[in-house]
């Protein structure tokens, strides 16, 4: 497996999260406010190159249908200019109910709301990257594909 750099990429901020060292685990990183493309690409590239990433996953927000949101676009731009910016490959996953998912996580964790709002991004990052890491085991016919 890879080391992989994952974002949830909003409106307002970019949620990072990484896998470990063998790629078979997702963690959190951090999460960025956002400034502008330009200067949210350069910060996500030198994450990657601090942690020494082989590929960036980036969320892909899809409507229920399959087809890509409006903040689809944003996404790509940040994947696109990352990938420039890094030579890295980008792929890109569904990221549908991985804010969902990641609310519900916390809630059950008993972690307050006011520290919700602090990591619910670098959450859904994770909740990105465990999906990203669920498709690289089915390509690579691993144990846990079945």
């Amino acid at each position: 497996m890879r080391r992989a750099l994952g974002l949830d990429v909003g409106t307002k901020t970019i949620g990072i999260a990484a896998t470990d060292a063998l790629g078979w685990m997702a963690h959190p990183v951090c999460t960025v406010s956002r400034t502008g493309v330009e200067r949210d690409s350069a910060s996500i590239a030198k994450i990657a190159a601090e942690r020494r990433s082989e590929l960036i996953v980036v969320g892909l927000p899809l409507e229920l249908d399959g087809t890509e949101t409006r903040s689809a676009h944003l996404a790509r731009q940040i994947g696109e200019r990352v990938g420039t910016l890094t030579g890295l490959p980008v792929e890109y996953v569904d990221e549908r109910y991985t804010s969902v998912d990641a609310e519900r996580r916390l809630i059950q964790a008993g972690v307050s709301r006011e520290r919700r709002k602090e990591i619910i991004d670098q959450e859904a990052a994770i909740g990105i990257l465990g999906s990203w890491l669920a498709l690289e085991k089915e390509r690579l016919g691993g144990p846990e594909s079945s």
